[in-house]
C-alpha cells in the first residue's frame, strides 16, 4: 500500500512517518506540507491511503478531501489533527477514520487495516505482509536502477541511505550502490531482526554497529564496524536502543 502523510508541521510529519514505516503492509509513505504538494502527489503516485491534517498552510484538507471524492481511484482518508471539532465533517466527507495528536501506533494500525481489507476484498490479491515473508528470509537483495539490476548479499550491507532522490546501499569493501527504490520499499526486503531504520533517511545493519553515543539536542549517533557515522533521530532513539539490547 502507498500512503500519502499530508501536514505542514515538519516534527508532525516525522512522527506519522515512522509510525506509518512500521505496517507491514505499507510499501512507500511520502510526504506533502499542504494542499498543492499533496494534489501532485495524488496525481503522479495513486495512494492509496492518505493522512490529511485539516488545517494547512495553503488551504483546508477537509476541501481536499472533497475535492479528491470525484477522482476515479481516490485515496482513502484518515484525518489526522489535534482539533476534534470535526470529526462530523470528516466523516461526512467519507473518512475511513479520524485520530487525534499525539498519534499512537494502535491507532495507525487500524486506520491501515480498515483499507488494506477494503482492497483486499476488492482486488482479491494476496495480503503484502505475506509476500514481504518469503522476501525477508531471500539473503540476496536486488537493487534496480533505470535498466541494470545489482544483486548482493544481504549480510554485507552496512547501511542504507535516501540522497539525492536515490536510495544508496554501502556494503563491505567500500563499494555504494545506488537504486531508485525506495528505502521504505526495500526496508520491507529486510529483516526487521537486523535492519532498522534509525533516522528518515538512514536504515543500518544492527549486525554491523560497533558503539551508539549522544550527540546534540537528544540525538545520537552510530558508529559501524567500518568507521562510518549515521545520525539517530529522536523518534527512533528508544526503538534502537531496544534493538541494540541497552
Amino acid at each position: 500500500m502507498k500512503v500519502l502523510i499530508v501536514d505542514d508541521e515538519p516534527l508532525a510529519r516525522e512522527e506519522l512517518h515512522y509510525l506509518v514505516g512500521q505496517n507491514p503492509n505499507v510499501e512507500a509513505v511520502y510526504e506533502a506540507d499542504g494542499v498543492n504538494e499533496a494534489q501532485q502527489i495524488v496525481a503522479e503516485q495513486h495512494p492509496q491511503l492518505m493522512f490529511l491534517d485539516i488545517q494547512l498552510t495553503d488551504g483546508s484538507g477537509m476541501a481536499l478531501a472533497e475535492s479528491l471524492k470525484d477522482l476515479p481511484k481516490h485515496p482513502y482518508i484518515v484525518f489526522a489533527t489535534a482539533y476534534d471539532q470535526y470529526a462530523l465533517d470528516a466523516f461526512k466527507a467519507d473518512a475511513i477514520d479520524y485520530i487525534l495528536k499525539p498519534f499512537s501506533q494502535d491507532q495507525v494500525n487500524d486506520a491501515i487495516s480498515r483499507v488494506q481489507k477494503i482492497i483486499s476484498s476488492s482486488t482479491g490479491k494476496e495480503p503484502v505482509a505475506k509476500r514481504e515473508q518469503a522476501q525477508q528470509t531471500n539473503p540476496r537483495l536486488s537493487l534496480t536502477n533505470d535498466d541494470r539490476t545489482i544483486v548482493i548479499q544481504k549480510a554485507s550491507i552496512l547501511y542504507i541511505q535516501t540522497q539525492g532522490g536515490e536510495t544508496v546501499a554501502s556494503v563491505q569493501g567500500g563499494h555504494q550502490i545506488s537504486s531508485k527504490q525506495s528505502l521504505t520499499s526495500l526496508l520491507k526486503q529486510l529483516d526487521p531482526a537486523q535492519f532498522i531504520r534509525v533516522h528518515r533517511s538512514f536504515a543500518v545493519n544492527l549486525n554491523m554497529v560497533s558503539e551508539l553515543e549522544p550527540s546534540f539536542n537528544h540525538t545520537y549517533e552510530l558508529t559501524l564496524k567500518d568507521g562510518s557515522k549515521i545520525p539517530v533521530s529522536r523518534s527512533y532513539v528508544a526503538k534502537v536502543k531496544q534493538a541494540l539490547g541497552m
